[in-house]
This record gives structure tokens, sequence and C-alpha cells, in this order.
């Protein structure tokens, strides 16, 4: 009788685990496919200013940038020089709110793009974990 008993919690929390497992793995799927680009999709672009700007430039930059359509948040580092704006896909671009920066703007800047490298090692996934593996897993499947 004893016996039966354990086999059946054994039996039960393989189950529970298993179930577990497979609710992660449809997670994992869900979250990391692509999404088509909405209206409530953000991006993230970044301006790196090739000379020494002031608090005053600072905040020059950022009232330029947030009177530019589509852009919803500024931030601008004079330590470092570099501008960081968040905006909307469907209404412009990176690339045009970079362009008429350079025009508009007497500032010697370029669009910061990360290389393949920085690209994987910013990833939260990164193609060493488990998860990562996990996920190449299904995504080789289906």
């Amino acid at each position: 009788m004893q016996k039966r008993t354990w086999k059946r919690i054994a039996l039960g929390v393989l189950s529970v685990f298993g179930l577990l497992v497979l609710v992660l793995c449809v997670h994992i799927y869900i979250v990391t496919r692509p999404k088509p680009i909405d209206a409530n999709t953000r991006a993230m672009a970044r301006i790196d200013i090739r000379q020494a700007i002031t608090q005053t430039d600072a905040d020059r930059i950022t009232s330029w940038l947030y009177q530019q359509k589509g852009v919803d948040h500024v931030l601008v580092n004079p330590r470092s020089d570099i501008a960081v704006f968040t905006f909307f896909p469907v209404k412009t671009t990176a690339r045009q709110v970079v362009s008429d920066f350079k025009a508009q703007l007497p500032y010697k800047a370029e669009r910061f793009i990360p290389g393949e490298e920085a690209m994987k090692g910013g990833c939260p996934v990164a193609s060493t974990s488990i998860s990562y593996k996990v996920y190449s897993f299904f995504t080789h499947i289906f």
C-alpha cells in the first residue's frame, strides 16, 4: 500500500514538472517570435555626437528631438556626448531623425549602430545560455 502511494506521488510530481517545462517552452516561443510593427511599437536609437557638448547644448538637443514627429522620450548626456531617444516606427525612422539632426543642428554626429558581437552580447538570452538552447531547439522544430 505504501509503495503504491509513493508511485502515485512520484508520478504526480513528474507530471507537474513536465507540464511546467512545456508551459515554459511555449512561453519562450511566444515571447521571442517577431511581432509586426503597430501603433504601440517603440524603438530606441542612439546618436553619438563627435564633439564636446555642454549642458546648454544638451538642453538644445533634447528640445529639438522632442519636437520631431514620432519621438517619444529623449535622454542626452553631456559627459559622454550621447543622445538616446525612443520613437514610434510607424511615424518616423531613426535614419530620418538623425538625418534631420545633422542637417538642422550644428553638431558633428552619427547614428550608433551596434555590430553583430555587441548585439549578441547585449541580448539577455545569450547564445550560451540554456534558455537560448531551448529557444533554438523549438525554432528549428517549428
